[in-house]
Formats: structure tokens, C-alpha cells, sequence
């Protein structure tokens, strides 16, 4: 299954933010930097390829179907984007073996946008998870956003969390938001299947935001799992034991969120054992996500410790 944002060629949502961006886009009054902002697997980095799309398809054949919000897969700068050698489109995350954006991808960055371009048509950055620059990251791109050269656009993706108040003021905000039910009419329609068939009702009301629930589907079908039926300590117990989050960064992302959800919901007792088992094991997670600590030594320590304690 195509997971990427990149490869989805129908948007199932967010239509009214679209039309208004292209909108603005048609009166040259979409502002060169704007800024994403909502829950994680919302369809923010979804809807930005597809403005991508709809501003470079223009002038070529099989351009960007407004009609039926859909990307043409035939586009030479669809196919461009998706071979990434296109022109005029940068990506900008992070990589799998770090867990920041740092200062070589900003740098690199710079020296593209110095050259010039093969073509009059704009050039288009895409920065995905912006919580994740670090500082010198951070520094080196407000150089370039405050002075971007001309037909130079950013769409900047922000997983609702905290960042620099100077970055983010130089940008326009759009709130990017779904509630659970058309949460819940997205990924039927881009599974073309219904999620509750798939998926046990716990994870289906943790994980409600499409992205979140493709990358489990994406995981019962990678395995040959149950998730209608395998309970959540089994699930962590199999990923951490195979080791599964050292190979695919989505699913290291969703260790780290099923522990939190195995944490919450299973250890709520009055037991001051377990809360304060909770609470140590919740403080390590944060601490390995935002100090680039030894995630293995972690997760050993939970399987130790709690699923086998």
C-alpha cells in the first residue's frame, strides 16, 4: 500500500482549504510562506503535494482536475516529484537514521535556491515536521525566509508542536483540522474499505486521524497481523522483540505512541507502584525523543519491566 503523501493522488478532504488556497494562487495572493499547522496524519503534507501539483501542472499536459481534487498520474511534474528530480520542488524532513532536521539539509538547501532556475515556472519548498529543525536549523532558514528570492514559495508542516515564535510569525498559519467522523470517511475512502472491519474500536479511537490508522493497516498487512483481534501488549511485545521499529520509521514513531497508550489506559489503578512505573517510563520517552538518547536501552528495559513484570 502507497502510504506516502507524495503518492496520493485524490484528496478525500480539506477541499475548502484547497479551494481557497488555489484561489488566492489565481489573484497572485497566495503569500510565498505558509505554515500548516494540526494534528499529525491530518492530511496537512496530503493537501500541500496537491497545491504543489495544481501550481506546477499548470501550462503542461494532464494538468491538476480541480473538479474532482485529483492529481493526474500521468503529469510530467507529478511523475518529477515522485522520481524527485523535479526542478522546481524541494523536500525538506528529516532523515530515518537522525532524529532532527540539521544545519547540512538547510545548508544544502541555500545553495540549490541560489541557482538558477531552469524554468520560469516557482520553485516550491516543502518542509515537513518543522518541530524537528534544531537551533542552527532554525537560524539558517529564517535567513531565507525573511529575504526569499523571487518565485521562491514555502509550505512549512507543523505536527502541533511547539516552535520558535519567530518562525512561526513569518509565515501564514492555516489550522489544518478533521473531526473523528470525517477522520473516519477519509480512510474509508482511501482504503476503499471500512476501518472497523480492520482495526480493534481502542485503536481505531486512539489513532483517529487517517495517516495514523494507514500506518497501522500498513503494519497488520506488512506482518500478517489481527489487529481486530491481537490486544495492544501483545502488539508492543512483537515490535520490540523483532525489533521492528530499528527498520521503518513509522513504526518507530508508533512504538513510542502505543507504549504512551498502553500506559494510560492500563496502568490507572491506585496502585502507587504503577503509577509511579507509568510516570518513570512516560519521562524516558520524552527524554529519548527530545535528548537523541538510546531508544534500545528503553524499550528493553519496558519489555522487562512491564510486559513481562
Amino acid at each position: 500500500m502507497k502510504l506516502e503523501p507524495s503518492n496520493q493522488i485524490r484528496l478525500f478532504s480539506h477541499k475548502e482549504q484547497f479551494e481557497n488556497l488555489i484561489n488566492l494562487y489565481s489573484k497572485n495572493k497566495l503569500p510565498n510562506k505558509i505554515l500548516f499547522s494540526g494534528e499529525k496524519g491530518i492530511g496537512k503534507c496530503t493537501l500541500a503535494y496537491h497545491i504543489v501539483n495544481y501550481i506546477l501542472s499548470q501550462c503542461e499536459e494532464n494538468p491538476y482536475d480541480t473538479d474532482n481534487l485529483q492529481i493526474n498520474s500521468e503529469n510530467k511534474s507529478f511523475k518529477l516529484v515522485q522520481n524527485k528530480s523535479s526542478p522546481n520542488f524541494v523536500l525538506i524532513d528529516v532523515l530515518f537514521e537522525k532524529k532532527n532536521i540539521d544545519i547540512d539539509q538547510i545548508r544544502n538547501l541555500i545553495l540549490s535556491l541560489n541557482k538558477s532556475s531552469f524554468n520560469d515556472k516557482p520553485r516550491i519548498i516543502l518542509i515537513d515536521n518543522i518541530e524537528l529543525l534544531n537551533i542552527n536549523s532554525v537560524n539558517a532558514l529564517l535567513k531565507i525566509l525573511e529575504e526569499p528570492n523571487d518565485n521562491i514559495n514555502f509550505i512549512l508542516i507543523n505536527n502541533n508542536k511547539k516552535i520558535l515564535p519567530t518562525l512561526k510569525s513569518r509565515c501564514l498559519n492555516f489550522k489544518i483540522q478533521l473531526n473523528f467522523d470525517q477522520s473516519i470517511d477519509t480512510i474509508n475512502k482511501i482504503l476503499n474499505n471500512n476501518i472497523f472491519d480492520l482495526l480493534n474500536i481502542d485503536l481505531i479511537n486512539y489513532y483517529n486521524t487517517p495517516g495514523q490508522l494507514l500506518n497501522l493497516i500498513d503494519l497488520q498487512n506488512q506482518f500478517v497481523l489481527n489487529l481486530k483481534e491481537m490486544n495492544l501488549k501483545d502488539l508492543i511485545f512483537f515490535i520490540i522483540k523483532n525489533k521492528h521499529y530499528k527498520k521503518n520509521l513509522n513504526i518507530n514513531e508508533l512504538i513510542y505512541s502505543l507504549i504512551e497508550f498502553y500506559l494510560r489506559s492500563n496502568i490507572s489503578v491506585d496502585d502507587i507502584n504503577l503509577i509511579n512505573i507509568k510516570d518513570y517510563f512516560l519521562k524516558k520517552i520524552n527524554d529519548v525523543k527530545k535528548f537523541n538518547l538510546d531508544e534500545e536501552a528503553l524499550l528493553m528495559e519496558f519489555q522487562d519491566k512491564v510486559l513481562n513484570g
